[in-house]
């Protein structure tokens, strides 16, 4: 295993492949948005902004059984199936934000993402199990295809137990930023290069990030 892209009192950060790079299984918490399994390819720049690995289900899988049952937070979406062990489905609603996607020959438009829990542990008051956050617009995107909002990030960490913040499928670093945000300690890996520069730049502002500009 080699040393930290990036590393500071709060977040750690390894550029590599997580079932390799795997420094992150030490951590208490996973909040991570993997590849999701439908090989998606952004609108704005179809082959720079590809998904890797996005075509099976086979690295969130193989990260996930080497997780266990600790307690976990991760992204889907209905279009394929729910990993193992699902103990609650929450909700995002991203209306609002940069618009909807979906099929376009269908009346209904794709405002949603799953978010699946597994683990025990959790704490807080009982919430409805919809978060109502917009996606990010493509204006204060970082460039990434998928950015997660570093608000919702941050709410749904509230009901994290104590303890480190893990992400084996970093991105952008939304989940990275939120736990600074929260005071939180994280460790983290990324495949791609370009987004751990990305997330070093973002980790490396002096405000903190909530996620409205890049």
């Amino acid at each position: 295993m080699s040393g930290p892209y990036y590393q500071d009192d709060l977040v750690t950060l390894y550029h590599g492949d997580c079932l390799t790079e795997t420094a992150w299984l030490a951590a208490d918490v996973l909040v991570t948005d993997p590849p999701y399994g439908v090989g998606y390819k952004s609108g704005r720049a179809r082959d720079a902004l590809a998904i890797h690995g996005d075509r099976t289900l086979a690295a969130r899988d193989e990260a996930l059984a080497s997780w266990g049952q600790k307690p976990a937070l991760v992204f889907g979406t209905w279009k394929r199936p729910r990993p193992d062990g699902v103990r609650q489905l929450i909700v995002w609603d991203k209306r609002g934000g940069a618009g909807f996607s979906g099929d376009l020959n269908m009346p209904w438009a794709d405002i949603t993402e799953e978010i699946y829990v597994i683990g025990s542990g959790w704490v807080g008051r009982r919430v409805p199990a919809i978060y109502s956050v917009p996606t990010l617009p493509s204006q204060n995107r970082p460039d990434h295809p998928t950015p997660k909002p570093v608000t919702l990030m941050g709410r749904l960490m509230e009901h994290a137990p104590g303890g480190v913040i893990a992400d084996p499928f970093a991105g952008s670093g939304a989940t990275l930023l939120a736990a600074r945000n929260l005071g939180r300690a994280s460790i983290c890996v990324e495949l791609e290069e370009r987004y751990c520069e990305l997330i070093a730049k973002r980790l490396s502002q002096q405000a903190f990030d909530f996620g409205d500009a890049a």
